[in-house]
C-alpha cells in the first residue's frame, strides 16, 4: 500500500469530495471495502481495464495530520496480459493511475516520485548505525 501525500495548502476532500465516485469513474464499480490501519478504503475487485486485478484506495486519516490518499493497484504479471491479448490496456492502464493521482492529490508524477524520495531520505528507521 503507498500512501500519497496532498500538494501543499490542498486537502484530499478539496480535491476529491466524492473519492468512491472519483475510484468508479478511472477504475469501475466499487465492490466492497478492506480495513487498512483503521481507515475503510473502497475495493474495486473487478478494474474495468483488464491489466488490473484488483484496486484499494481510499483516505488515510491520522490524528493531528492531513489526510493522505492510500492506494495499492494490483495488476496482472505483463506476460499473462499479453497473452489474454491486452498489451494495448497497459498504456491505458498507466495513463489512468497517474491521471487519478494527479486528480486527487494535486501532485504530478515527478513531484511524487521527489516526495517518495525525501519521505526515504527523511526515514531515520533507515539510516544504517554507524
Amino acid at each position: 500500500m503507498k500512501e500519497y501525500k496532498m500538494r501543499r495548502g490542498e486537502t484530499l476532500d478539496e480535491n476529491a469530495p466524492d473519492l468512491k465516485g472519483t475510484i468508479e469513474e478511472y477504475f469501475g464499480s466499487v465492490t466492497g471495502t478492506e480495513e487498512y490501519e483503521g481507515n475503510d478504503l473502497y475495493v474495486v475487485g473487478d478494474p474495468d481495464n483488464p491489466v488490473f486485478e484488483r484496486i484499494v484506495a481510499g483516505a488515510a486519516t491520522y490524528s493531528g495530520k492531513k489526510d493522505k490518499l492510500a492506494v495499492h493497484f494490483e495488476e496482472k504479471p505483463a506476460a499473462q496480459v499479453i497473452e489474454e491479448g491486452h498489451a494495448d490496456a497497459a498504456e491505458d492502464a498507466v495513463s489512468a493511475k497517474n491521471d487519478f493521482l494527479l486528480e486527487v492529490t494535486g501532485r504530478d508524477a515527478k513531484s511524487r516520485r521527489d516526495s517518495m524520495k525525501r519521505s526515504v531520505e527523511d526515514d531515520p528507521d533507515d539510516v544504517p548505525n554507524a
